[in-house]
């Protein structure tokens, strides 16, 4: 299995420890130097760049954001051991870190660091799609024979520079598109390098919630929920339903992933479908609102006689409703007539 050593960016096979200088940061991963779209994200950027810039700020927690009524933009490590995040309230964060030094923000600061690593990006690939002051995406198809070296050598000799030259450190995620590269990006924070490749994705993908992809929050969520998605991959579970039973299928043997899935099966006696009346007891004690004084006839069955009119045997359907209904209901002449004239 192929292996690479981040501190000293040897090549070797699988072992626990670089082979050159012995050390233990060392990512190994059959499809290591064939996978080519990254996501480099700097760890605690804002919190970093401060405990850079003052020294005494090294070893304490450090929270970034207003007075008591503000919100937390980031903070460090040792702050989210206590339990800090982004966005949380300034008065929570600080009951659960009363010790941390809170530091507002020099968004100037952060934006001349963030060009200095932007800087060091563009040596890489010529295809880089920022997201914002700390995080980007590197594309680096190609850049094996401009560099002479393969794109995973290059993503650890990146994040090497920026802890050497710039003082921070980043996380680097790579696979084979840019959604699982920014999710490989946070799995091992911080000073990650973590690897997804295309064979183990359905394995990887199979037991995640659906929060799991990026911008899904509490909303989504929920509406994916009532819409039976719970996990971000979505197996082919027809092939592997037909090939169970025995029908078989011509290319079920691509999915063998599908066979240890249990498709979801909603219950579909609670769920609401026009084109089954008795799935509807909203519909089935309901009747049109006429005039007063009279009579009231039932809605047509759900799906039928409330779409537009098509020719064939629906059309035949409405027509007759209409006149039948206009008849018993006694709303004015006949379209026929009128129509004639």
């Amino acid at each position: 299995m192929p292996a690479l050593c981040r501190d000293c960016l040897t090549t070797f096979d699988a072992g626990r420890r670089c082979p050159a200088c012995g050390g233990p940061r060392v990512v190994a991963h059959p499809e290591l130097f064939d996978l080519n779209i990254a996501h480099m994200d700097c760890d605690a950027f804002y919190a970093a760049v401060e405990k850079r810039d003052n020294p005494a700020l090294r070893d304490k927690p450090v929270i970034i954001g207003g007075g008591r009524r503000g919100v937390v933009s980031t903070a460090c490590y040792i702050a989210r051991i206590k339990g800090v995040r982004s966005a949380m309230p300034m008065f929570k964060a600080l009951a659960l870190c009363p010790e941390a030094v809170v530091v507002r923000g020099r968004m100037d600061a952060y934006v001349e660091v963030s060009r200095q690593v932007r800087a060091l990006m563009e040596e890489l690939p010529p295809a880089i799609e920022p997201l914002s002051l700390d995080e980007a995406f590197l594309d680096l198809s190609g850049t094996a024979r401009l560099h002479g070296a393969p794109p995973a050598v290059l993503l650890a000799r990146l994040t090497r520079q920026m802890e050497a030259e710039l003082g921070i450190s980043g996380s680097i995620g790579l696979s084979h598109n840019k959604f699982l590269a920014k999710v490989a990006s946070d799995l091992d924070k911080p000073r990650g390098f973590s690897i997804i490749g295309a064979e183990e994705t359905p394995r990887f993908l199979n037991d995640k919630p659906v929060s799991l992809i990026w911008g899904v929050g509490t909303a989504t969520r929920t509406a994916l929920d009532k819409a039976g998605i719970r996990r971000p991959y979505l197996a082919p579970v027809g092939k592997a339903r037909r090939q169970a039973q025995g029908q078989g299928h011509r290319r079920a043997d691509r999915y063998p992933e599908a066979q240890a899935i249990e498709p979801h099966d909603p219950d579909t006696k609670n769920q609401p479908n026009r084109s089954h009346p008795d799935r509807r007891p909203d519909l089935q004690n309901r009747t049109r609102d006429v005039r007063p004084g009279r009579r009231q006839r039932p809605l047509p069955p759900a799906g039928r006689g409330r779409q537009r009119h098509r020719p064939g045997q629906r059309g035949r359907y409405l027509w007759r409703f209409a006149r039948s209904w206009r008849r018993d209901t006694g709303q004015g002449g006949t379209c026929r007539r009128q129509h004639s004239r």
